[in-house]
């Protein structure tokens, strides 16, 4: 967890998501839901708290600042190896040009992402999808969280194919907040953004982040229908974190998940990722992925989880890049195509090339 224990700290505190400069939602009356692309995982969401002590999130909205809280004993300062130089090329400047035009919002941009300069200067952009109200509230989670206000916008499929026409993508990753208010979880919606973005870019490949659907398998097997170029569903953690990291999830249901959708499209690559230094033991970590390997996944991703707030799940350890290497080898040892492990790896962190590994 990263304190504010000194300025230089404070300058790479990261920033909770619902409260950059692109509020207008839904919730705001008269304007239209604006696409959005983020960087997925809560640590893409920076914030400089040099000028201010307390953070507002989807949990305390802060209309009274009161003194920062002491820093805990358990406070320690970031690693060197999650210190990165951030670089943007022509790639990057096009597409954020792009943006602009479109009145995009990107939390990826506005919150500094370090993977943002490269992941733009390859094609890659994550759009999310069905609003910016998730239903649950999983405690390593900026998204803000709550009852949705009416139905998922039907014109989303439209816009989204549009952006990636403009930006001039050759793969996309969509993801979204989860619709439990929905009966199909918003299926519908994602498989016609598959479709769309396809009519619109014959030529730019399409990976889905979806959510778990409550277990609802008519709702995935309408997502796998269109056949996506990868379908990831995330376990996030290990199975005795689950009740306290997500909310609402089932680890159970996440390996059905995984399991079915490749048993009914085995054609269709299947990916899912863990963030590490929730408190998970490594023997948890290994047994963990062996039965994600058991359930035919083609790709895993690892990463560093960072706090987005203070009022979300802290820090309890950084995990060393020697641990993610040896992490890495022995999930291609379990048989999974492609293994991307690292501090600063995020379930769209090269995404291109993942996909390409797994369907060698």
């Amino acid at each position: 967890m990263v304190h504010p224990a000194s300025r230089a700290q404070q300058q790479t505190t990261y920033r909770p998501f619902p409260f950059d400069n692109h509020t207008k939602h839904p919730r705001g009356g008269g304007h239209p839901p604006a696409l959005r692309l983020v960087c997925i995982q809560a640590p893409c969401r920076v914030k400089s708290m040099a000028q201010s002590n307390l953070v507002a999130s989807p949990f305390n909205i802060i209309s009274n600042p009161q003194p920062p809280p002491v820093p805990s004993p358990e406070a320690h300062p970031r690693p060197d190896w999650l210190r990165v130089k951030f670089f943007g090329g022509q790639r990057y400047q096009d597409l954020k040009r792009t943006m602009r035009t479109l009145d995009l919002h990107t939390v990826c941009e506005s919150a500094r992402c370090p993977n943002m300069g490269e992941c733009w200067e390859h094609g890659t952009a994550t759009f999310m999808i069905l609003g910016d109200i998730c239903t649950r509230a999983c405690g390593f989670c900026a998204v803000p969280s709550g009852k949705p206000v009416g139905p998922p916008d039907e014109e989303e499929p439209f816009r989204v194919a549009e952006a990636v026409a403009r930006m001039g993508l050759r793969y996309a990753v969509v993801t979204s907040v989860n619709r439990d208010d929905q009966p199909d979880g918003g299926s519908a919606i994602f498989a016609r953004t598959i479709q769309e973005i396809r009519n619109r870019v014959p030529g730019c490949k399409v990976e889905v982040l979806i959510p778990d659907f409550r277990g609802n398998w008519d709702a995935l097997n309408a997502v796998l229908a269109v056949r996506p170029d990868v379908l990831n569903h995330n376990t996030e953690t290990v199975p005795r974190l689950y009740r306290q990291v997500r909310k609402g999830a089932v680890y159970e249901r996440s390996l059905e998940l995984l399991r079915r959708a490749k048993q009914t499209h085995p054609d269709v690559p299947t990916k899912t990722g863990l963030m590490l230094g929730l408190g998970e033991e490594k023997s948890e970590v290994l047994s963990t992925m062996h039965e994600l390997a058991d359930q035919g996944t083609d790709i895993l991703t690892l990463g560093q989880y960072l706090q987005p707030t203070r009022e979300h799940l802290p820090i309890v350890r950084y995990v060393h890049p020697d641990e993610f290497r040896e992490y890495k080898i022995a999930g291609e040892r379990m048989g999974f195509k492609h293994v991307e492990s690292g501090p600063l790896v995020r379930s769209s962190y090269h995404a291109f090339d993942q996909a390409e590994s797994a369907v060698r």
